[in-house]
């Protein structure tokens, strides 16, 4: 099913009746097929920020359907207020909401949050997707969305928190659990998201060795458009201010000028 953004075209609903656009700022409220926090949990629950009434309508159906268990909300502050109450296994965040915008939620769940974020942009401006990724989202889908690609990035996301095989790895005082899915620093536990723990993974598999923005895509976010190399770039700017001394100087994530990065042990 596809869903359009286009605020200026008209939109199929899922029978082919035609939908028409509100724009309202409505409150938070859970889909009437998801259970309580608690029950089925092997189900994916999803908190979706979006503030056009067919969007969201849409997307929660076409997400239900996928099975996942969906909770909406219309603003900013009543995702936020949702999120309060309840915890999703992974959040779906529109950029342009009335009050505080996309980004400003994004900023304001990472000071205290590791959840996953998509972000939903209807502009692919460079612009937009570099501010969103900066603001910790761990991917993003522009607008007009197909429901099973949206599907299909959410489970590559959910994907990144599994746990793997039982060895670890050293560089210096930054220890990789990989059983325990954990980093220490020091002794200290680096809090990271998801994404930033799969591509400090996939790099400590491969010390010393550079890996191409194009071969993080594919072991970190499963595509490989070589367009979204920026989400590489973003997400090793992030990664680098939690594990090294001196983010601006690293001597752990290091720059591979014309392939990518590589990770190596302190000198």
């Amino acid at each position: 099913m596809t869903v359009s953004v286009d605020c200026h075209r008209r939109v199929t609903g899922v029978f082919g009746i035609p939908v028409r656009y509100r724009r309202r700022r409505g409150s938070a409220h859970r889909s009437n097929s998801s259970p309580p926090m608690g029950q089925n949990d092997a189900v994916p629950f999803l908190l979706l920020i979006e503030d056009d009434d067919a969007i969201r309508t849409a997307l929660e159906l076409s997400l239900s359907r996928q099975g996942h268990r969906v909770a909406t909300a219309a603003t900013g502050e009543d995702g936020l207020k949702l999120l309060r109450e309840q915890r999703p296994d992974l959040i779906v965040l529109d950029v342009m909401l009335p009050g505080i915008d996309g980004f400003e939620v994004c900023r304001r769940i990472r000071r205290t949050d590791q959840l996953p974020i998509i972000l939903l942009t209807a502009r692919s401006d460079d612009i937009d997707v570099v501010v969103g990724l900066e603001s910790g989202a761990d991917d993003y889908v522009v607008k007009p969305v197909q429901g099973r690609v949206l599907d299909a990035r959410i489970r590559a996301v959910l994907r990144r928190g599994e746990r793997e095989t039982t060895d670890s790895a050293t560089f210096g005082a930054l220890v990789i659990d990989r059983s325990a899915m954990t980093v220490t620093k020091n002794g200290e536990e680096l809090q990271l998201t998801p994404t930033e723990l799969r591509l400090l993974l996939e790099l400590s598999r491969r010390p010393g060795q550079a890996l191409s923005r194009q071969q993080l895509l594919r072991l970190v976010w499963e595509h490989d458009y070589l367009g979204d190399s920026r989400l590489v770039d973003a997400c090793v700017q992030r990664l680098r201010a939690k594990v090294e001394d001196v983010p601006s100087s690293p001597t752990l994530i290091r720059t591979v000028r014309g392939v990518g990065y590589r990770l190596d042990a302190p000198a």
